[in-house]
């Protein structure tokens, strides 16, 4: 493979990564707003979903909006951060990063919706 069908094939999943991790970032935000309406607004938002926690301290503000917020950060980046991306490299595969990649940010983005659900279904 030639360094212009390198560039190529990363410019392809970079903007395929892009696209899509977008679109998480504005569903995420989305139905975290929309919990937002229908949330209880307290201090401690934890007690409410399991009354057995006793641990740390979270207010519906940080339980909503932290994942769509480190999504958000995450996109940025990485649309800034294209031709450092493109340098950087951890695998020979440049699939297999996009796919540790994607992977990751699947599981934050699931992780968005589920405590957007959780507050929904509180508030409901």
């Amino acid at each position: 493979m030639t360094i212009d069908e390198k560039a190529g094939e990363f410019t392809r999943l970079h903007s395929l990564f892009t696209f899509h991790l977008g679109v998480a970032v504005a569903l995420s935000w989305l139905t975290s707003i929309y919990a937002s309406f229908y949330a209880p607004w307290v201090r401690n938002i934890r007690p409410l979903i399991d009354p057995s926690y006793a641990g740390q301290v979270e207010s519906t503000w940080s339980f909503l909006f932290v994942f769509p917020a480190v999504l958000t950060v995450a996109w940025i980046m990485s649309v800034s951060g294209r031709e450092m991306f493109r340098h950087m490299r951890i695998f020979k595969n440049q699939v297999i990063e996009f796919a540790i990649a994607g992977a990751l940010a699947f599981a934050v983005f699931y992780l968005a919706i589920d405590r957007a659900v959780t507050a929904l279904s509180l508030g409901l």
